[in-house]
């Protein structure tokens, strides 16, 4: 099924509500706005059923095929949040709300599930039921963790789970996924050294945080170097330093923070420990103490291998199999959409947005030409995974 005239047709329509959705962003669980508008599309729609305030502002919609309720399920997710970021793509729909931004493509992610919702309404050409999941504060919010533990799935007890996102660089019109990870864990770290302060000019009176400090930056580097096989990725990203506020004064604390990803949990797990035993070590040489604050954020982004390969089946349908990478290459980015894969068999997705700015930036923009390929694919994955009786 390539892009049909009839998923074509519809561009304007979901156009429209991309742009709509990217002149009025909101942040994390804040997207009421956001919310009400694709609940109120899908009610206009004729959805079976639509569920407000699940984890808090989610929404979800359900379909049934042409045989009515019973029979298997599978959900379909779109993130709904922005970025607090400044616009600056000089767009006629640019972000109304100060500070905040669809720096992420979310505007099209909806836009594209919303299109995928309204033609499958419409046209019911599947048996079962789809049930579309509009999430929020995928930014580092963990909203898709929120809306599994209110339920999502006792609820809506769906046999597979998927999702999309657009990626900047990849082609318009081309699709890439691949099994295992996909998506990096996203950690973050604070260590704090605590010495004793003195006057600048008598620093032998003093333990110097800032000297360990710098010992350390360097010394965490050595975890990827020398620990790690260099056949595998892991990130250790130290991006704060913060100590002093005198010119005159040795301070007595100072702060490194910073993040480590992975696509492995075993160099997630030896990344934590290594982080602490260094911390310890490096303190211990300098006299002072250590304090390691790990906090583990989104886990790893894991396909199933049988639910990656359908994906890329469906893909191939759409866009042809020479624009689909069946064994695209992971990202070190992390995506809540881990939560949910961590409880169904599914896959996730990248759709290619072109030769656009990059993601979280101020001059990204959504590209209008991909919303076709986004709602074929998604309309396609429905009517190939639950088939007509």
């Amino acid at each position: 099924m390539p892009v049909s005239n009839r998923i074509a047709a519809l561009r304007p329509e979901i156009e429209a509500w991309r742009q709509a959705l990217h002149a009025q962003p909101e942040l994390l669980y804040a997207v009421e706005d956001t919310a009400a508008f694709v609940a109120d599309r899908l009610r206009e729609f004729g959805c079976d059923a639509v569920e407000t305030g699940v984890g808090q502002t989610g929404v979800v919609g359900l379909i049934h095929g042409e045989s009515g309720p019973g029979g298997p399920m599978i959900g379909l997710r779109a993130d709904m949040d922005a970025l607090p970021i400044v616009e600056e793509t000089g767009r006629a729909y640019a972000s109304t709300r100060p500070g905040m931004m669809h720096a992420c493509g979310h505007d099209g992610h909806m836009a594209m599930l919303l299109g995928a919702a309204k033609s499958l309404a419409e046209t019911r050409g599947f048996s079962g039921t789809v049930a579309v999941i509009f999430q929020p504060a995928e930014e580092g919010g963990a909203g898709g963790k929120a809306m599994i533990e209110d339920g999502l799935f006792e609820r809506y007890p769906v046999n597979q789970v998927y999702g999309m996102h657009n990626l900047p660089g990849l082609p318009l019109g081309h699709f890439g996924m691949r099994p295992g990870a996909i998506m990096a864990s996203t950690d973050e770290f604070i260590i704090t050294l605590k010495g004793q302060g003195s006057h600048a000019a008598m620093p032998h009176r003093a333990a110097d945080p800032i000297l360990a400090g710098a010992a350390l930056v360097q010394a965490l580097q050595a975890i990827v170097a020398r620990n790690t096989d260099p056949l595998k990725s892991l990130v250790v990203s130290v991006t704060q330093f913060h100590a002093g506020y005198a010119h005159n004064v040795i301070p007595e604390t100072a702060e490194v923070s910073g993040t480590v990803r992975s696509l492995d949990p075993a160099l997630r797990d030896l990344a934590e420990t290594r982080m602490r035993e260094i911390a310890a070590g490096i303190a211990a040489a300098h006299g002072l103490a250590a304090a390691v604050d790990y906090d583990r954020n989104y886990p790893i982004t894991i396909n199933d291998k049988v639910e990656s390969d359908f994906c890329a089946e469906v893909a191939m349908e759409v866009v042809g199999a020479g624009n689909v990478d069946p064994d695209a290459p992971p990202l070190l980015a992390g995506e809540d959409f881990s939560y949910m894969l961590e409880e169904k068999p599914g896959a996730y997705v990248f759709l290619g947005n072109g030769d656009s700015s990059g993601l979280h930036t101020a001059t990204y923009d959504f590209a209008d030409e991909a919303l076709v390929y986004g709602v074929s694919y998604w309309v396609r994955l429905v009517e190939k995974a639950l088939p007509r009786r």
